[in-house]
């Protein structure tokens, strides 16, 4: 597994425990310290101090997550690899299950469903699978192709999925960008000769209660171009690939998960350079043939919550 993280000393002991709270004991860790100012290299050198099983890594300067997790692909000597942020968690029987259904299968990676987990009354505490995840993932499905299960392309995250090694021969993530695992989780589909889904949830993705995770910072402009290019990239990714499907199934989701909130951010944004990139993003949405045909989902419209 490959573990990043910056600046997350207080979620890291929950990111290691949960590994070695795992069923399955056959796994070995890299820990990346992305250039910390707190103690998350300290947390990371005591882990890797007390379990051989762990790793550490450091950066002295920020180099981004894409970085850091390529600079760990790079030392990965493992038939699988698998990635958790540090301030995530699996479940116990997260490689189990994944582990189990690629040798069963013989697929080049599978995906699992993920649940978010919020600060509630002093604690995090997690939600239920979101509809566009069990899309993705439910029910079960061995060895199927994206043109066959285009829905799948609606789990673009990096940590819901466990690859063999050789898949990765190929990919590499995005550096010095937001959203990294977007476009690389496209071509992880489309370059696959096979893949798995399965429903079970394999990792509780922590939604920071300070919102200071790169998922939460959309309306910051460069983080919103970061973020419109990954979906424009992944989109093209999935073009090129010919899976007009997977092309429309994205459109849909976008246009009716996406848009809405960021359409509510442009409105009260002071710069008018946000509305302008909004615009012009629908813009190139609109231009793809598949747009016409994409359909809204309501049911996913109030979807955000637990």
């Amino acid at each position: 597994m490959i573990v990043p993280g910056r600046d997350i000393a207080d979620f890291a002991p929950a990111a290691i425990a949960s590994l070695q709270a795992q069923t399955e004991t056959r796994w070995r860790a890299l820990l990346v310290d992305d250039g910390s100012y707190d103690d998350t290299g300290e947390v990371f050198a005591a882990a890797a101090a007390r379990d051989a099983r762990f790793q550490v890594l450091h950066h002295q300067e920020a180099r981004g997550l894409g970085a850091a997790r390529n600079v760990a692909l790079d030392l990965v000597d493992t038939p699988f690899i698998g990635f958790l942020d540090g301030d995530d968690e699996l479940t116990p029987r997260a490689i189990e299950n994944w582990l189990g259904t690629l040798e069963e299968s013989g697929s080049d990676f599978v995906a699992a469903a993920y649940v978010r987990s919020r600060l509630v009354d002093g604690a995090y505490r997690s939600g239920r699978v979101q509809p566009w995840v069990a899309d993705a993932t439910a029910p079960r499905r061995l060895g199927v192709t994206l043109a066959e299960h285009p829905a799948a392309s609606a789990n673009i995250v990096a940590w819901s999925k466990l690859s063999r090694a050789e898949l990765w021969e190929r990919l590499r993530f995005p550096e010095n960008v937001a959203y990294e695992d977007q476009v690389v989780a496209q071509r992880m589909y489309t370059e696959a000769r096979a893949f798995d889904v399965i429903p079970d949830v394999a990792v509780h993705w922590r939604v920071r209660a300070d919102g200071t995770s790169i998922t939460q910072g959309r309306a910051r402009l460069p983080v919103l171009h970061d973020y419109l290019s990954a979906l424009l990239g992944g989109i093209d990714v999935l073009s090129a690939a010919g899976q007009s499907d997977a092309v429309r199934a994205r459109i849909a989701l976008i246009l009716t998960m996406d848009l809405p909130s960021l359409r509510m951010i442009a409105a009260e944004h002071p710069d008018p350079a946000y509305g302008d990139a909004l615009q012009a993003f629908e813009a190139s949405l609109r231009a793809l043939p598949e747009y016409d045909d994409a359909e809204l989902d309501p049911t996913l419209v109030t979807a955000l919550t637990w």
